[in-house]
């Protein structure tokens, strides 16, 4: 099977060069530090589009499938338009995320606007903006979301996210009739709910079917449930109703290569197992093939991104392990604290040096779980050296903050030998540019 950019460990253009310094897209990571400060998002342009198409290509036997970037894994203007210069259309969300993608130029019949507990406001965004479809999670939105559409005399297409009874833990899964869950209709519930949509909520138009299964899955036959359930229910609901629903979006969720014992399947594997199955189950459902929406985010961002770090202090624990803190950590990759995911990193300046040392990589918040890797195998480390995190594309810089009160980082993109700012550091004005004295505080100073 062919491989795919999903399953690298590092941005496709990773080499070392003549200097012996880590370089990505043709860029020295050292005097890419040196440049733009630390910490330093930076993502590669070949390794993003290397990624898009091989979507593109592998699905390609599909007529009927619109490829959807999920914007919670990154969501940039510069990020936006690669993507969408490659045919991707988006899955948002939240207003911001619809707002960001609609300044970055992308046609917005191409957009999904996704959630469970959109506010009005962003729902007139979205309807005022021209989405193309409006995943609905509930019947609160249902009502609110006809509202509001008549409201701008519009009528509106819609999907319904269901719960398909699938949960998907990486390497394994369950499968149960009631699946508990935050998200998305009961199968129990959907009836009620199209009943309500053809003789109450008239402004809004059924499409198909939602569902998602889960994130950083490597166990593919899940796809495979998760297909033969919504085929069934959209026969099962065109059959009961008279309707001619044809769409379904099975979400995303494809696994990348966080370290070197992960496996994820590549994207042609789920490619083929995801057609396959499709096929074979409008036949025995007896349906036409349907438009088939796919909604990869962490698959198509994570590995084009890396994170570069100046090392700092560094404390050896007796008899115990060693730490060397870094200059950034929690607020810029908040996953490590919230569920110990593990990342994989060299130092940039020395890469091929030999490793004499396993460390913790500290960070340098206010809190003992501020650890960005528990343990790996480095050189001799000194301070100012340059360290490179792999595949931080994905939910590193989309969930920062400022903890700490802390400037929240930039962020480049590189390709052939250039690179631009396409997110600018923060400043402490920037910082404090929100606040506000009252001036009965004031009045007292």
């Amino acid at each position: 099977m062919q491989t795919s950019t999903n399953q690298s460990l590092r941005p496709l253009t990773t080499k070392i060069n003549d200097k012996g310094n880590l370089e990505i897209g043709g860029c020295d990571t050292v005097e890419l530090a040196e440049k733009y400060g630390t910490p330093l998002y930076v993502i590669d342009e070949f390794t993003l589009r290397s990624v898009c198409r091989d979507y593109n290509k592998a699905f390609s036997s599909y007529d009927k499938v619109k490829l959807l970037y999920a914007s919670k894994a990154l969501c940039s203007m510069a990020t936006s338009s690669v993507i969408s210069s490659e045919g991707f259309g988006f899955d948002a969300v939240s207003g911001g995320e619809i707002y960001t993608v609609y300044k970055s130029g992308v046609p917005m019949e191409k957009v999904l606007f996704n959630g469970n507990n959109k506010s009005a406001d962003e729902l007139l965004l979205a309807l005022d903006l021209g989405v193309g479809r409006i995943s609905v999670d509930n019947f609160f939105e249902l009502a609110l979301l006809d509202e509001l559409a008549k409201s701008k005399n519009k009528k509106v297409d819609i999907l319904l996210r269901i719960t398909p009874g699938i949960e998907c833990h990486t390497h394994e899964y369950i499968q149960t009739g009631h699946l508990d869950s935050k998200f998305g209709f009961d199968l129990t519930q959907t009836d009620e709910a199209i009943e309500l949509i053809l003789n109450t909520y008239s402004a809004l138009n059924l499409k198909g079917l939602h569902a998602h299964i889960g994130s950083q899955i490597f166990e593919t036959k899940v796809y495979d449930d998760e297909i033969e359930i919504l085929v069934k229910e959209i026969a099962r609901i065109n059959d009961k109703f008279g309707l001619n629903l044809d769409e379904i979006n099975i979400g995303g969720g494809l696994g990348v290569k966080y370290t070197e014992n992960d496996m994820p399947p590549s994207v042609y594997e789920i490619a083929e197992i995801i057609i396959n199955r499709l096929k074979s189950a409008v036949q025995k459902y007896n349906i036409s093939e349907p438009i088939l929406y796919l909604e990869p985010g962490r698959s198509i961002i994570s590995t084009s991104g890396v994170t570069l770090y100046t090392f700092g202090s560094s404390k050896q624990v007796p008899h115990g392990k060693k730490y060397v803190a870094v200059d950034g950590g929690m607020a810029d990759n908040a996953r490590p604290s919230m569920y110990q995911a593990e990342y994989s990193a060299v130092i940039a300046n020395k890469p091929e040096d030999e490793c004499l040392q396993n460390v913790t990589i500290a960070g340098r918040f206010c809190e003992s779980g501020d650890i960005l890797i528990k343990s790996v195998d480095l050189p001799e480390i000194t301070d100012g050296d340059i360290l490179c995190v792999f595949n931080t594309g994905a939910y590193n810089y989309s969930m920062a903050s400022n903890y700490n009160r802390v400037e929240k980082s930039a962020m480049v993109l590189v390709n052939n030998s250039q690179s631009d700012i396409i997110i600018n550091r923060e400043t402490l004005d920037d910082l404090v540019s929100h606040d506000i004295i009252p001036d009965r505080l004031r009045a007292n100073v």
